[in-house]
């Protein structure tokens, strides 16, 4: 074998080698945005309305491969678009404002109230109806807030995996999948 044959033989498999190694690690996901901050141009991706014209908690939904939220002006519709069968592009990460601090008329103007979904307990069949007169899922980061609020307001604590869809996908919101793609 030649020495310029030797030495693309080794070239080849240390490419290879590369190539293999590059294959079998893994995949390291994107960070995920932080919370955006709402504005007076933010509209809600399933009724078109201005978000901060709405009291209550709100959600927010990041997309891959999109920079700007999906707004909602419920939390019951930002979960509802984690679960709706029509709605198939993947999701980065679901925020919610929490209501840990009690302040039900504008809760997203500080950036602290927002949480990821997954980290949060919801408080369902309460009292208390959310920005467009349905039932919501008020989120709270802390548990005993939440159970506290249950006290005074009736409900439940759950976690979102404990939510049911009929709770959620229940009264009154449409399935059709027709909505504004904002």
């Amino acid at each position: 074998m030649s020495f310029n044959s030797a030495v693309s033989l080794r070239f080849f498999q240390a490419l290879l080698c590369c190539c293999l190694l590059t294959a079998c690690a893994p995949e390291v996901p994107e960070p995920k945005p932080p919370p955006a901050q709402l504005s007076r141009d933010d509209i809600g991706y399933f009724c078109g309305m201005i978000v901060e014209d709405h009291a209550g908690p709100k959600s927010q939904v990041f997309l891959e491969g999109r920079e700007q939220a999906l707004w909602f002006t419920t939390v019951r519709d930002g979960i509802a678009f984690l679960r709706l069968p029509e709605e198939t592009r993947p999701v980065t990460v679901l925020y919610v404002t929490t209501m840990d601090g009690g302040q039900w008329d504008h809760p997203e103007g500080n950036v602290r109230n927002w949480v990821e979904v997954d980290a949060a307990w919801f408080v369902i069949e309460s009292g208390k109806s959310g920005s467009m007169g349905a039932p919501e899922a008020i989120p709270f980061a802390d548990k005993q807030a939440a159970a506290e609020f249950a006290g005074e307001h009736g409900g439940r604590v759950l976690a979102l995996a404990d939510i049911p869809d009929t709770y959620i996908l229940g009264h009154g919101l449409e399935t059709t999948g027709e909505h504004a793609d904002h």
